[in-house]
């Protein structure tokens, strides 16, 4: 299986072929989302979302603040989250236990939503890395259908989650990659024109290319448009990223429609700046994962100890259409005469080398986590005055 390939299949873009499709065993058995242990969050409760979300604001001179972090419990809609593709579990459907890779993806994607939403993050049977490395090898999974069973799981959660938790509460749907592929079949098959819809603040899906009729808000989803302003609800913010240095490639599948269908194009929704144009990112990066070191944030400065940094003004980003592609453009203001660094990580690397058709898939929403917390917060104050 080619890179280009095996990114699409890992971010949930593509399946395999027909005929492996109709080698797909049974599926298994059902999960009971009663079982609390099936969540990897819940409200109430100390798991992989109470994680600290302690942020070190570094200025362009350099100065180090701290930013604390706190959940809001009383939050008055909630979240419902599926996580990427991260599971090293062997085989190519991952088991209903939370490994260290889940549990640091939700840290890193989700958890600073917890002050303005309540949390929800079911666990689920995903494809797996182990499988992806497997078809690049050759091995069985080259051959093998892509299940549906993560998707089946992602159904009966949401449901358990309707049923038991929801009580007319407004929701937003949020996702990465395979997560945002589990969601946009979630809602054009659940929730698009069907009675859930009322309860929906809105979709987040990032690193995915979701579908709309050209020139229009709608097209995978019929009556859920695109966002276009931070207070709107009832609608969908979409986006994959990519360095204004490094634009999606000709063989890259983010920022077009897989099936390449020539009347309908990707979404781009830039949660900065929903009306469009540039604006800079409220960016939240990792210090300890993506490869960037926690001492080289600034020149000659103090090392950073908090889990998470914020970089005011060194991140701009605009969604472009350039090439058949719709993306997120994202321009590092890098300052050689500062002491801050001048750059970020977050590219997908093969060794030495970058895979410039994945683009920053990597922190696709680290990029923007910030500017998704404050449209949740406008949009749950829209929702409430409804």
């Amino acid at each position: 299986m080619s890179r280009t390939l095996l990114a699409a299949v890992a971010a949930g873009l593509i399946s395999l072929s027909a005929q492996a499709q109709a080698q797909a065993p049974a599926d298994p058995p059902k999960n009971d989302y009663g079982d609390k242990a099936n969540w990897l969050c819940l409200p109430g409760r100390a798991d992989a979302c109470a994680a600290d979300n302690t942020t070190t604001v570094i200025a362009a001179d350099g100065k180090m603040t701290r930013e604390a972090w706190t959940g809001d419990p009383k939050a008055p809609v909630d979240c419902f989250y599926v996580y990427p593709t991260v599971s090293n579990d062997p085989g190519v459907i991952s088991d209903m236990v939370a490994g260290p890779e889940e549990i640091s993806v939700v840290t890193s994607q989700l958890n600073r939503l917890g002050a303005k939403c309540r949390i929800f993050a079911p666990l689920y049977r995903q494809f797996t890395l182990t499988a992806l490395r497997a078809a690049v090898a050759g091995g069985p999974a080259a051959s093998a259908a892509r299940p549906n069973t993560g998707y089946l799981d992602v159904v009966d959660a949401w449901n358990w989650y309707l049923a038991h938790e929801n009580k007319s509460r407004g929701v937003v749907l949020i996702g990465h990659s395979q997560g945002s592929g589990v969601l946009t079949q979630l809602i054009a098959k659940e929730i698009d024109g069907k009675p859930a819809q009322k309860l929906l603040v809105s979709a987040i899906l990032g690193g995915t290319s979701l579908p709309v009729d050209k020139g229009k808000d709608t097209g995978t989803f019929k009556s859920i448009p695109t966002c276009k302003s931070a207070g709107q609800v009832g609608c969908v913010i979409a986006w994959a990223s990519f360095r204004d240095t490094v634009p999606p490639p000709a063989n890259t599948r983010f920022g077009r429609p897989r099936d390449l269908n020539p009347a309908m194009e990707a979404v781009c929704t830039n949660p900065a700046a929903l009306a469009g144009g540039s604006a800079p990112l409220h960016a939240y990066l990792g210090t300890t994962t993506n490869g960037q070191d926690a001492a080289a944030w600034v020149k000659g400065g103090a090392k950073v100890e908090t889990p998470f940094v914020s970089v005011p003004g060194l991140l701009t980003g605009a969604c472009v259409s350039k090439n058949g592609f719709n993306y997120l453009e994202v321009h590092v203001n890098a300052d050689p005469a500062d002491p801050r660094t001048d750059d970020i990580k977050g590219d997908v690397v093969y060794g030495t080398q970058v895979a410039q058709d994945w683009g920053l898939h990597l922190i696709d929403m680290n990029l923007v986590m910030g500017d998704l917390v404050t449209v949740v917060g406008a949009e749950t104050k829209t929702w409430l005055k409804h």
